[in-house]
């Protein structure tokens, strides 16, 4: 497959939710099939497979980029609460509910897990910014079969408000494309592997969750994404180039 056009429409993105909105249909369709102690397993599954991706995540993670990483994430959940992004969501979704007549409780935490795992990740950011810069589409066209699959799985448990989540992918993973088509040279190789494993700490936050073993904000948790692509670069302009120059 050998997708280069360029356009000024997030292509890959578009392709992807289409992949999201097939699979939450077969999802929707198999959940009543399911009874509830089947249930329980598949969420065991999907969040012990979640963490094994956020730790892969961060595997390359290059140590002297810590200090960065944790006030990252501790700015980053600062902002969240203070511009709260939990309940931004939590609306969100209650609007999104409203308008559709939708009956579903787990509607919201359904919409916001299907974005942080299928959009959080290597997978997205390269993606993205492969497409944004070349118009390469074939790492977010591998990336759509992979979503295709997760949407079943999670859409019969969590339900419609997995097709939802569409919406969020269209902002971020597509916002990534049109950001990287004008911003070429701002994500290093570095800078990448950095928000990957910042994606990944959200990520083993979000499993923690669904498996039910703790309750981790992870919605607040998300500007961090942002704030570390901020420090990552402020840390290499200033820091890093600093050091050369004295050596």
């Amino acid at each position: 497959m050998n997708t280069r056009t360029r356009t000024n429409l997030p292509i890959g993105t578009f392709i992807d939710m289409a992949s999201v909105v097939l699979g939450s249909l077969i999802g929707l369709m198999l959940q009543s099939a399911f009874p509830e102690n089947l249930n329980a397993i598949i969420f065991q599954g999907i969040g012990l497979t979640v963490i094994l991706i956020g730790i892969r995540m961060g595997m390359k993670f290059p140590g002297e980029y810590l200090l960065v990483l944790v006030f990252s994430m501790i700015l980053g959940g600062v902002i969240g609460e203070l511009l709260g992004v939990d309940a931004f969501f939590n609306s969100f979704g209650d609007t999104i509910k409203s308008t559709f007549n939708i009956e579903s409780a787990s509607f919201t935490e359904g919409m916001i897990t299907t974005f942080i795992v299928c959009c959080i990740g290597p997978m997205t950011i390269i993606g993205s910014i492969e497409e944004g810069i070349s118009g390469n589409r074939d790492l977010l066209a591998v990336k759509a079969l992979l979503d295709f699959v997760t949407a079943i799985a999670l859409a019969t448990t969590f339900g419609i408000g997995v097709m939802f989540s569409i919406i969020l992918m269209l902002l971020f993973q597509g916002g990534i494309t049109l950001t990287a088509a004008r911003a070429k040279n701002l994500f290093t190789e570095e800078m990448i592997i950095i928000l990957s494993t910042a994606g990944g700490l959200l990520l083993i936050g979000l499993a923690f969750n669904v498996m039910e073993m703790g309750q981790i904000n992870v919605s607040n948790l998300l500007p961090s994404l942002v704030v570390v692509v901020v420090f990552s670069w402020a840390y290499q302009k200033y820091y890093l180039k600093g050091k050369k120059v004295e050596n």
